[in-house]
């Protein structure tokens, strides 16, 4: 769910591409924010219509893309909705999060692996203060550093010694590293919050207060 931006998101990154003017074409748009062509083609389309973007034909078949005062005026207020929902994300992973780390420490588990390098672990790392509970390791098969947030990073879990449970902290392939991960860790010690939607089959029910979807 979290490998796709939010609409206000993209629209932000489109109307922010425009700002100054340039000369561009709709494939370097696409590199520049990290959406499909077709996806460039509707926003402009939309933008266009709706006066928030002039085009002038600029050589070689191309085109410069440029906001007018209504384009600004709808930049500014797409900020401050990225701001809120950004914001009221954060808070609701963060209780997630903490809410799964204090019924870890509740069960015994103390010494925990986050598996992923992304924001989530960076929140699961802040949820954890004020906690019983220790962060031994992130798994990151993605990166070439060797710590995050204050962490050792290893690139599997056998590398990571002495820990109690996994969390996973995966937004980008959250269903697909539970079901790697569940191979080799008994689900019970296989942990996530709700917000990242995993599905257990049915035989593979974690323990009561402690599941992964």
């Amino acid at each position: 769910m979290f490998s796709t931006k939010p609409r206000a998101k993209t629209e932000l990154d489109f109307l922010a591409a425009l700002e100054r003017g340039e000369v561009v074409t709709q494939a370097t748009l696409s590199r520049r924010i990290g959406i499909a062509i077709g996806l460039v083609n509707a926003l402009l389309k939309r933008a266009t219509l709706k006066g928030f973007v002039k085009v002038r034909t600029a050589p070689y078949k191309r085109y410069a893309y440029y906001l007018t005062p209504r384009g600004f005026a709808e930049k500014s207020r797409l900020v401050a909705e990225y701001l809120e929902v950004s914001l009221e994300f954060f808070r609701e992973a963060r209780r997630q999060y903490q809410d799964l780390l204090w019924r870890a420490e509740q069960s015994g588990r103390k010494r925990l692996v986050l598996v992923g390098g992304g924001e989530l672990a960076e929140i699961a790392v802040l949820a954890s203060r004020d906690l019983g509970v220790e962060l031994v390791a992130v798994v990151d098969a993605e990166t070439n550093r060797s710590s995050l947030f204050g962490l050792p990073v290893v690139r599997n879990i056998d590398q990571a010694a002495d820990w109690d449970a996994v969390i996973i902290t995966d937004s980008k392939r959250p269903q697909a590293v539970y079901d790697e991960i569940k191979g080799i860790v008994d689900p019970a010690r296989l942990l996530a919050p709700e917000l990242l939607k995993i599905t257990l089959a049915p035989s593979e029910g974690l323990e009561e207060g402690e599941s992964a979807a």
